[in-house]
């Protein structure tokens, strides 16, 4: 597309439109010149022309059509036009209008008289649409090949008065306005707090890799997702400037009509001042707004602070072109916060194996206060099925803070009369059950078994029998007891279901008899030869089996070792 300029630098579509015709052929468009003209916001301000690859705003009035213009000067040119509504859904459509003959023959250069312009302005007719929407989504029109032309965009606003923007250009392959989003457009919540929501997405490849300016900008409400960022900007500034709405009958303030550009009367001024009762629903101080916009430069990971708990908001992330204030949208996200901690506190006995169950993503707090003083505190914690997470602190103060699966051992620095909390926060996958002991006593045996770093169970294939199978696994530098039990399942038994069933707490004791197979005890004083066999004979040919590993402790409490599926051979 490509603006046609008359004398004193006015648009020639706009002199067109008017009717008033400069005599002489199209020009093609002056590259600094329209720099220069395209700096100056005076000049397309609320005018009717729309720039050729410059992103122009306006404002509709509820039930009003506008209408825009631009002119196509040459055939097979690239045309792209993007309409970005803000406050409100928009009817908007494209037509192609055939150019005047006189605006492009050779002529005396004389304008026309007024009512002979009027009389030809009444014969025009509507034109060819070439494309029509209604929405509040940012759609665009692309054409790889216009005709020459005289181009029309009318907008309309059912709703309500409201914002939009209007992008066009002709030169789409190059001019880029707006930035890419990657191939995964979406938002992530990566972390989840009571006032805290840690949001991740791709960077844009328009700053990766065509280095362009490009920032992020988040924003935070609790009523919807945004499809744009002026819509966005629409609702901070009606929430600034219509804090306190007046009533149904009730005039606007002078301030708020000065807002759109109106000067108010001196009689208007004069009811606005001398009632106090409207003044005051205007002086009053404005509430903070429940819509935030954060721009955060480059990074495309943002922790969202100062929430409420227990409260649903939706995140919008918008990639900005610094340069040109452009901006595209990623797929927005909501999330609830998490609700306060109101649950008990329980409290552990020195010495004494607590049982603790917490719901799927829930936590519980445990206190331990010893009753004299101490150097050291050591404190176990058995994971039965999936990891949680444990948090340590004394007296306030945080000791710690890890992932735990199976059994894990920390030693923790005592102090004179302190008192430790523990936080353990359960699994996303599904409840979780855990045996927490802490104590004060130094014990040269822990109430709990040794285990190595890797609590797998080895198949050995080429051992496999009709009626047997081999398995290894690893064991410590303490001497430990190892019981091994089978059980035959059948052959649709997945790991899913294996998943589930694996509850390391789950001790012996709950295994029938017949499913025993031995018991035995094992230690090696060098760890890198810590791995004992076992043949597991008496099985049928062409079953599955479950194969279990129990360590136990000298306390009598016991740890499973991962669940092993086998079969035996069908032929032999």
């Amino acid at each position: 597309m490509r603006l046609c300029f008359g004398p004193q630098g006015w648009p020639l579509a706009l002199a067109l439109l008017l009717g008033v015709v400069v005599a002489q052929k199209l020009p093609t468009r002056d590259e600094g010149l329209f720099q220069l003209q395209i700096r100056d916001k005076t000049l397309f301000h609320d005018s009717s022309v729309i720039p050729d690859g410059a992103e122009i705003s306006g404002y509709l009035f509820r039930d009003t059509p506008k209408r825009y213009y631009f002119v196509v000067e040459e055939d097979n040119t690239p045309l792209s036009v993007t309409v970005t509504p803000c406050d409100a859904p928009l009817e908007w459509k494209l037509t192609l209008q055939e150019l005047p003959e006189e605006a492009s023959g050779e002529g005396s250069g004389e304008p026309e008289p007024l009512d002979q312009q009027k009389q030809q302005q009444g014969t025009v007719d509507e034109g060819t649409e070439l494309f029509s929407y209604k929405g509040n989504d940012v759609e665009s029109y692309v054409a790889t090949s216009s005709p020459s032309g005289l181009y029309q965009l009318e907008m309309l606003s059912t709703e309500k008065d409201s914002n939009f923007k209007v992008y066009a250009t002709t030169t789409p392959a190059s001019d880029q306005p707006y930035p890419e989003l990657p191939y995964d457009p979406r938002v992530d919540v990566t972390a989840l707090g009571r006032t805290t929501v840690t949001l991740a997405w791709k960077p844009t490849p328009t700053g990766v890799l065509m280095g362009q300016p490009v920032q992020y900008c988040v924003v935070i409400n609790k009523e919807h997702n945004f499809k744009s960022l002026c819509a966005a900007e629409a609702k901070i500034s009606a929430d600034d400037v219509f804090m306190a709405a007046p009533k149904p009958g009730r005039d606007f303030s002078p301030f708020d009509f000065a807002h759109f550009g109106f000067v108010p009367s001196d009689n208007n001024l004069n009811r606005g001042l001398t009632s106090n009762k409207i003044s005051r629903s205007y002086s009053a101080k404005p509430k903070a707004s429940d819509i935030q916009k954060v721009c955060i430069g480059n990074k495309n990971i943002f922790t969202v602070s100062d929430l409420k708990p227990d409260t649903q908001y939706y995140f919008d992330v918008f990639a900005v072109n610094s340069a040109t204030n452009t901006s595209t949208a990623y797929v927005g996200t909501f999330a609830r916060t998490k609700e306060e901690a109101r649950q008990k506190t329980v409290e552990l006995k020195d010495g004494k194996v607590s049982d603790v169950f917490i719901k799927r993503k829930g936590s519980k707090f445990l206190r331990f206060a010893p009753v004299s003083s101490h150097q050291r505190v050591t404190l176990f914690v058995h994971a039965c099925l999936d990891s949680v997470q444990v948090q340590v602190r004394r007296d306030g103060k945080l000791l710690l803070s890890q992932n735990v699966e199976g059994v894990r051992q920390f030693q923790l620095r005592g102090k004179p009369k302190a008192k430790y909390l523990i936080r353990l926060r359960g699994s996303r996958k599904g409840a979780s059950t855990l045996k927490v002991l802490a104590t004060t006593k130094p014990s040269s045996k822990q109430p709990f078994p040794s285990l190595p770093e890797d609590t797998r169970i080895k198949a050995f294939d080429k051992l496999r029998t009709c009626s047997s199978a081999t398995v290894a696994w690893l064991g410590t530098q303490d001497r430990n007891k190892f019981c091994v039990y089978k059980k035959e399942v059948s052959e649709s038994y997945g790991e899913e279901q294996r998943r589930r069933e694996q509850n390391q707490c789950a001790g012996p004791e709950t295994r029938r008899k017949s499913e025993k197979v031995l018991c035995k005890y094992f230690h090696s004083p060098n760890l890198q030869k810590a791995v004992t066999t076992e043949t597991i004979t008496g099985l049928e040919p062409g079953k599955t089996y479950l194969l279990d590993v129990y360590v136990v402790g000298h306390s009598g409490h016991s740890v499973k070792y991962q669940s092993k599926l086998v079969k035996t051979r069908k032929y032999c």
